[in-house]
């Protein structure tokens, strides 16, 4: 997929309504089997908010009593409300703690539910497979590790937070209405009378400003989303450096690879300054709404207060209030930030989300059925790239139990794209291919797959170490000429990075050797041995596994006297392959 193509798409998730979608990511945990204890744990922390709010309620009548013992020089009245606050203060810290701990004890238990849901979703049907192949979702181990973990804190902390304004709202809003009291003024010829006015100017001022807010704040959505992105792929070109340091170091590839990132980090640094200019401009119109509310209540207020119809606690109570219900009407002010964030993360998401659910139920082409009479059969097979071009047409094949077949070709032919679709993970194409029942097959690739572990979880993968012995692994290491390494089988370490190619292909087939399938696929999967070393392998395996059904995709023909039959891919000039009975190579 093209540069292009991907902002494209990332444009479209962002811009995208998603009701349906927010709703399917967030409702899944709240009714699994966790949902008890996470609505027990939920229930606690509204009610500790509630309790807050009600602390906050009891602060607010303190102030008037409060001050107005002040201004009376009434001291029995000052020392008791004193003692007030120290026991509403301490009630409110212990439910501020304990709210924050269980809120981040339901975000991880959330958290780590989603964790699994997404990587069972992700490593089901080999869907981290095919979307890497068809290019449909970038960077999925962002969006499990890091979105995921932004997703389940936000939509705590931000639907928290709106329910608590909410209740904060609705509590303060009646003492506001009361404590302000009337306000009246010529309209022309007319006197008007505002009751409760102190209210109406709350809610003015809030609207004004979370207009304002979300003027000057919304391009941050469509830059936070795509700062996600830039951050993953630079990351990826450095994890692809970890991975290849010895090609790269043999090509010296330093300058182009310092090129490639710094092009990355390029995009970064330009989306970043994007986002700085519209948060300085954010910033300026939420630090001066803030700042101006700490003064306007009491400007508002003064008349009243200066013409005696208040005292300095109803001033400091209205003032109080006032704040109260102003910070609950701006809570999407406060929270701006937050919600694109969670925006942007909501989006990365359910794209992750859709393009999985799209692997999942994505049509096969070729259908797998179970055979009883052979281990292995093709009909009418064919086979193409995920746009459709073909790549084989036709192919009919039938192996006996204990055939060893050699399947030779030019290169890009199709060759290891036949074994993809074999072993089940290669759905595009049509016709049938029929596997026995019991079979246990297992692939060898020209670069196998080696888990970062001690050496002896990296010989006995996929299956687990407790199921062979230590002599059984001491033996098909020596068979391998691997005998070296017997002493580091509890070692730990990037065993892909410290074993040459050649060790790595001896250490392939001493895992055949140990897991003994009854259908074994070897794809140039001796490309990196020396001849002799190669016919060992193959001895090896013709002695220890005589019963094996051997496929084998190799160009060197030195192997050939190892297998029973030949089939070749041939192919005209833009025309697909086809797969014909060939004899042995001499």
């Amino acid at each position: 997929m093209s540069g292009s193509s991907m902002c494209a798409q990332a444009r479209a998730l962002a811009k995208t309504p998603q009701r349906h979608a927010i709703w399917q990511l967030i409702k899944p945990f709240w009714v699994s089997e966790e949902r008890w204890r996470a609505w027990m744990m939920l229930i606690a922390i509204v009610v500790l908010s509630l309790g807050l709010v009600y602390i906050s309620v009891q602060i607010n009548q303190w102030n008037q009593v409060f001050y107005d013992a002040l201004q009376n020089k009434n001291y029995p009245v000052f020392k008791a409300q004193l003692w007030r606050f120290t026991y509403l203060a301490l009630i409110f810290i212990v439910l501020a703690v304990y709210k924050i701990y269980l809120t981040q004890g339901l975000q991880m238990r959330w958290r780590r539910w989603m964790t699994e849901r997404f990587m069972g979703k992700w490593l089901a049907h080999q869907a981290y497979y095919h979307t890497e192949q068809q290019q449909i979702v970038d960077n999925p181990d962002q969006r499990i590790a890091e979105d995921l973990n932004v997703l389940t804190q936000y939509t705590l902390s931000l639907s928290l937070g709106l329910l608590s304004s909410l209740v904060t709202l609705f509590s303060f809003i009646d003492i506001l209405w009361h404590v302000s009291g009337p306000m009246t003024f010529a309209l022309g010829q007319h006197a008007i009378t505002l009751p409760g006015y102190m209210v109406w100017f709350a809610l003015l001022y809030a609207v004004l400003g979370s207009l304002l807010i979300w003027w000057v704040g919304k391009p941050l959505v469509m830059l936070g989303f795509n700062q996600e992105r830039y951050e993953a792929n630079f990351r990826f070109g450095l994890i692809r450096i970890r991975e290849n340091n010895d090609a790269i170091a043999l090509y010296h590839g330093e300058p182009r690879e310092a090129q490639q990132l710094g092009d990355r980090f390029d995009t970064i640094r330009s989306n970043w300054w994007a986002i700085m200019r519209i948060t300085r401009r954010l910033n300026i119109a939420t630090n001066f709404y803030g700042q101006f509310a700490i003064v306007f209540p009491l400007l508002v207020a003064a008349p009243r207060y200066f013409s005696g119809a208040i005292q300095m606690g109803g001033l400091m109570q209205i003032a109080s209030a006032f704040g109260q219900v102003q910070g609950a009407l701006s809570w999407f002010i406060d929270a701006f930030n937050d919600l694109a964030t969670w925006k942007a993360c909501v989006n990365r998401l359910a794209g992750f989300n859709a393009a999985v659910d799209q692997v999942h139920h994505q049509p096969r082409g070729i259908q797998l059925r179970e055979e009883t009479a052979h281990p292995l059969t093709l009909d009418n097979l064919s086979l193409h790239l995920p746009d459709g071009q073909p790549l084989l047409t036709g192919a009919e094949m039938t192996l006996q139990r204990g055939d060893r077949l050699l399947i030779v070709g030019p290169s890009g032919c199709g060759k290891s794209t036949l074994l993809r679709a074999i072993a089940g993970i290669w759905p595009y194409g049509a016709g049938a291919i029929g596997v026995e029942g019991n079979a246990n097959m297992l692939f060898l690739p020209q670069r196998s797959y080696i888990p970062i572990g001690t050496l002896r979880e990296a010989l006995s993968y996929p299956s687990l170490a407790s199921e062979y012995s230590d002599a059984q692994l001491m033996r098909v290491l020596e068979n391998c000429r691997l005998k070296h390494l017997q002493r580091w089988l509890d070692t730990s370490a990037n065993w892909s990075h410290r074993l040459s190619p050649g060790e790595q292909q001896r250490l392939a087939f001493a895992r055949a050797l140990l897991i003994r399938p009854s259908i074994l696929f070897l794809d140039e999967a001796t490309s990196a041995l020396d001849d002799e070393t190669e016919q060992l392998m193959y001895c090896l395996l013709v002695d220890e596994l005589p019963d094996v059904t051997l496929v084998s995709v190799a160009h060197r023909n030195s192997v050939a006297k190892y297998h029973q039959t030949c089939w070749r891919f041939s192919r005209g000039e833009d025309q697909p392959a086809r797969l014909a009975l060939s004899p042995l190579p001499a």
